[in-house]
C-alpha cells in the first residue's frame, strides 16, 4: 500500500518536472530564436540554449506525450519571440496580434489541462 502511494506520488513530480522542462525549453528558445536574428546575443550562447531546450525536450517527452510537448514548446517559443520583436524592434501591436497571441496561449493552457492520459 505504501509503495503504490510512493508510487503515484512519484509520477506526480516526474510529470511536473516534466512540465517545467517544458517551460525552460520554451523560454530558452526564445533566447536562441532570437539569437539568430540579434548580433547581441553571442554566438555561444544560442549554441548553448539550442542544446539545452532539445534536451529538456527530451526529458520531457519521456513523461508526457510528444504532440503536446512540442505544441507547448513552440507556443511558449512563439509568444516569447512576438513579445522580444515588440520590445526591441518597437513592432506594432495590433488587436488582430493580441487576439492571436491570447488564443494561442488559451490553447496552451488547453493542452496542459487536457494531458491526464486522454481524460477531458
Amino acid at each position: 500500500m505504501n509503495e503504490s502511494k510512493a508510487i503515484t506520488k512519484s509520477n506526480v513530480t516526474s510529470e511536473s518536472k516534466a512540465w517545467l522542462y517544458v517551460i525552460l525549453a520554451g523560454f530558452l528558445e526564445v533566447v536562441w530564436a532570437s539569437g539568430f536574428k540579434y548580433e547581441e546575443v553571442p554566438s555561444l550562447v544560442v549554441l548553448i540554449a539550442i542544446l539545452l531546450s532539445f534536451d529538456l525536450i527530451i526529458r520531457a517527452t519521456k513523461v508526457i506525450p510528444v504532440g503536446t510537448v512540442y505544441a507547448v514548446f513552440a507556443g511558449i517559443g512563439t509568444i516569447g519571440t512576438v513579445i522580444v520583436e515588440v520590445i526591441f524592434e518597437n513592432d506594432s501591436v495590433s488587436p488582430l496580434r493580441i487576439a492571436l497571441i491570447l488564443l494561442l496561449l488559451v490553447c496552451i493552457i488547453g493542452l496542459k489541462l487536457t494531458n491526464k492520459d486522454g481524460e477531458v
